[in-house]
């Protein structure tokens, strides 16, 4: 939920760190039925799909409690897990806005909902990329600490000019991310939890790159903001990834400085490799319509 580029305050009716009342009151009867229909179709196919540490996130919030969720009942439980809570924003937020509410356990999330013809394809992210996407993971204490861990590294990043590398970061885990499991790979990324395509095409697709999480290679890696990703990041587990992100990063950032960026669909000699794609999907010009894509 962060962009660059802004060179204004917040809008009329926001608060000076963005945020806005979520308005729960005002959704109509239609926005909670499109609410409905995704929550049910998604969570029917998850099983199997989804980490576990997902599915229990799902369960802890109760998000299905008839329509879109009220952020004030889903803070008296997220806070009681791991200490965050939801705040409503009137859509993408400045980096520096972003980073400052993940440094203090506050999830920022549009409150908004797409339309009923939009169930398939959405440019920017809504309540239920935001809500059922991210926050059921943040019911996880390690990965809340990650996420923590994240906005605090941002204010840092921010200084040294370096947020394209650390943008990569949040890209290829917290929204596309894989985790390494006994039962083989689950996907944990919210831009992939909250599409049912992209869910399908993660995991069983033979198109995509797999490959195993290292920190320097990842954020030497581009990434596709309208399209199915060309490589997927396998973390080997949850605490792997926030030991990783609690190292300094100076010294990376410096390594970074004179490295080039590796390109999107190449696999180095030094990858883990969990699957060799084919690459198919992108060289034949991908096939957006129909996807069920939200880009951040």
């Amino acid at each position: 939920m962060s962009a660059d580029g802004f060179t204004n305050g917040p809008p009329p009716g926001a608060a000076a760190d963005w945020t806005i009342d979520q308005g729960w009151d005002a959704y109509t009867p239609a926005e909670h039925a499109v609410w409905d229909t995704l929550y049910e179709r998604q969570t029917a196919l998850l099983p199997g799909y989804a980490c576990e540490e997902f599915l229990h996130g799902l369960d802890a919030l109760d998000l299905h409690r008839g329509g879109i969720p009220d952020f004030r009942k889903i803070n008296e439980d997220l806070k009681r897990l791991t200490g965050w809570t939801v705040v409503a924003v009137p859509g993408l937020v400045p980096d520096d806005v972003f980073f400052e509410h993940l440094a203090n356990r506050r999830f920022p999330a549009g409150q908004f909902i797409r339309r009923a013809d939009q169930l398939d394809y959405l440019q920017e992210p809504d309540i239920f990329h935001d809500v059922f996407g991210h926050v059921p993971m943040l019911t996880n204490p390690v990965f809340a600490d990650y996420m923590q861990a994240y906005g605090e590294g941002g204010l840092r990043a921010a200084g040294r000019g370096q947020l394209h590398n650390l943008a990569r970061l949040y890209w290829y885990t917290v929204e596309f991310g894989l985790l390494e499991t006994p039962k083989g790979l689950r996907i944990y990324g919210a831009g992939i939890v909250s599409s049912r395509s992209e869910s399908l095409f993660a995991l069983d697709d033979p198109s995509p790159n797999r490959i195993g999480f290292d920190l320097e290679r990842l954020m030497r890696t581009p990434y596709r903001i309208d399209d199915f990703q060309q490589v997927y990041f396998v973390i080997p587990s949850l605490q792997a990834l926030l030991d990783a992100t609690l190292q300094d990063f100076a010294p990376i950032y410096e390594r970074l400085d004179g490295a080039a960026d590796v390109p999107i669909d190449v696999i180095l000699d030094t990858d883990r490799v969990f699957t060799r794609g084919t690459q198919a999907y992108a060289a034949a010009g991908g096939r957006l319509a129909g996807a069920e894509r939200t880009a951040d």
